[in-house]
């Protein structure tokens, strides 16, 4: 079984469908046992969908790339 923190990053990997089939597995799994997981995927799931109604932006491609570098840079 995965550990809580891991169940929240495969969440939210899953929100931005960047999650592979075992993790999703692995995440599922979880769920039926950690009912604070379970509350927290859901709220994430809301939190999701009020944004796609807000037809809320993110950055373009460009955008991250070039943050990801400069991130990189300071490290």
């Amino acid at each position: 079984m995965i550990s809580c923190e891991k169940a929240a990053i495969i969440c939210n990997k899953t929100q931005y469908k960047e999650a592979s089939f075992m993790e999703k597995l692995k995440l599922r799994f979880h769920l039926l046992m950690c009912k604070t997981c379970s509350a927290f995927t859901k709220k994430n799931s809301e939190l999701t969908s009020i944004c796609d109604k807000a037809n809320l932006n993110g950055l373009s491609a460009s955008d991250k790339a070039k943050m990801k570098q400069e991130l990189q840079g300071r490290t």
